[in-house]
């Protein structure tokens, strides 16, 4: 049969419309070079050879960005030092088996202003060398349309991304053994990180930073974070799961956290947060945190199964006002913050709240100072109380009564196993009152305590 020029052309522009028309995670395993993509072989590059293969491999990138096409790296061990990225680069191993292996310098892929950016199936080795600070040993610096998935990121000896002013996806990634954080992002333009395992880190798990207060919009969803420690100690800014700052509407839904030093999600100043539906264990300060100054916080439906404090909505002397806190459960709150994790700060309380802010349909147990906690002096406006089952708690709910407080609503709660007291009076932290739930007690015209059953 005669094939014309004409026959060949249509057959491969099929070819590749067949490609791009795979479902995602069949393009990705899909054998790119037949159809569009580049070898580095055909560059030079050497897989599993003891030489340093930068240059070939810069060559090779180079190259493959020029013509459009993703560049292909069989499976092997690639000894390489820095190498940049140009608009429109991908990069694709086979999973598990294509490892790039850095040699030194100030990272290992970086981008300046390049979109269309991906790595897929790739392991990017550290091997524990010291980066720079600010540095990753993934590091973009602006671009859209960015791809980081499937990757296996281990031994920085920084943090493993550093992205800044990037819109894109981080996901499916396994990240380890990383020096500082495992994912850091300034002054996102459209970011989603999701379906990561990201395991023992030196600082935090997940950072979503700002340079100042304004809308990020980052979604943080369906990540597997633990062993989150607080390397560089401090009071909080190091040890967290997930760390928004300055960040506005950030989303942090549906992620498994576990063994961190300070939080498993920390806002800080980062209005219109969500905290939602997040399953949270053996954490050792606050499990769910939104300080500062910071309009808007939701914290609901998740479940926290140990830390020292279980919610904090807090920092009404920064402007820290406006929540909801509903339908979690949080149980056995530990007693004491541990060394290092300042242990003066109070500790074994279920939910703090301070100004404008519904409590509602929680359940609380084993909480050794408060089930609930309202005010910290006259740091305490507009808060109510409703509709909560509290269990085994020193305290079942404790609202500042000092001069200058503001008004609380305690209502519909279900409260037993208090030995102090169902309801109580604060001074601080300090128990100033007798049970103001039971009958007779004394009231106060800025607190409202009805239809509580107490037992």
């Amino acid at each position: 049969m005669d094939i014309d020029r004409r026959h060949i052309l249509g057959a491969s522009a099929a070819g590749v419309a067949g490609v791009l028309a795979m479902p995602a995670d069949t393009a990705r395993a899909a054998p790119l070079t037949s159809t569009l993509g580049r070898d580095v072989s055909h560059y030079g590059v050497r897989p599993n050879s003891p030489d340093d293969q930068t240059h070939a491999l810069q060559r090779a990138i180079d190259e493959a960005a020029r013509a459009n096409a993703p560049l292909a790296l069989p499976p092997g061990v690639y000894r390489t030092g820095p190498l940049q990225l140009a608009n429109g680069s991908q990069l694709i191993g086979a999973r598990g088996a294509t490892t790039m292996m850095f040699t030194g310098g100030a990272s290992l892929l970086t981008s300046e202003g390049a979109d269309h950016i991906g790595l897929v199936n790739l392991t990017l080795a550290g091997g524990g060398i010291p980066l720079p600070e600010r540095r990753g040993l993934v590091h973009c610096l602006g671009g859209h349309d960015l791809r980081i998935l499937d990757c296996e990121i281990t031994g920085s000896g920084r943090n493993a991304i550093w992205l800044e002013n990037a819109a894109g996806e981080i996901s499916g990634n396994v990240i380890e053994k990383t020096a500082t954080t495992a994912i850091v992002s300034f002054d996102a333009l459209g970011l989603t990180v999701t379906r990561n395992t990201i395991l023992e880190t030196n600082d935090n798990g997940i950072e979503i930073l700002r340079t100042a207060i304004g809308d990020d919009g980052s979604i943080v969803t369906g990540n597997r974070i633990a062993h989150i420690k607080a390397g560089a100690g401090g009071s909080g800014q190091h040890g967290n799961a997930i760390n928004a700052f300055r960040a506005g509407n950030v989303i942090v839904n549906g992620n498994r956290i576990s063994d961190c030093d300070y939080s498993a999600v920390r806002g800080n100043s980062a209005s219109n947060i969500q905290i939602t539906g997040n399953s949270v264990s053996g954490v050792r300060e606050v499990a769910l945190y939104s300080e500062f100054a910071f309009e808007g916080a939701v914290i609901a439906n998740n479940t926290v199964d140990g830390a020292a404090v279980g919610v904090s909505v807090c920092n009404f002397n920064e402007g820290g006002r406006l929540a909801v806190v509903q339908g979690n459960i949080i149980r056995n709150l530990l007693p004491k913050r541990p060394i290092g994790t300042a242990p003066d700060d109070d500790a074994g309380i279920g939910i703090y709240v301070e100004a404008d802010t519904s409590v509602t349909g929680n359940v609380i147990e084993n909480a050794p100072s408060f089930g609930i906690m309202a005010g910290w002096g006259k740091y305490l406006r507009d808060v109510a109380i409703t509709g909560n089952v509290i269990r085994k708690a020193f305290i079942g709910i404790g609202v500042s009564v000092v001069d200058g407080a503001g008004t609380a609503l305690v209502s519909n709660n279900v409260i037993s196993d208090t030995p102090r007291g169902a309801v109580v009076g604060l001074d601080h932290a300090r128990p100033m009152t007798p049970d103001l739930a039971a009958d007779g007690a004394a009231k106060y015209a800025q607190i409202a305590i009805n239809a509580n059953l107490v037992r």
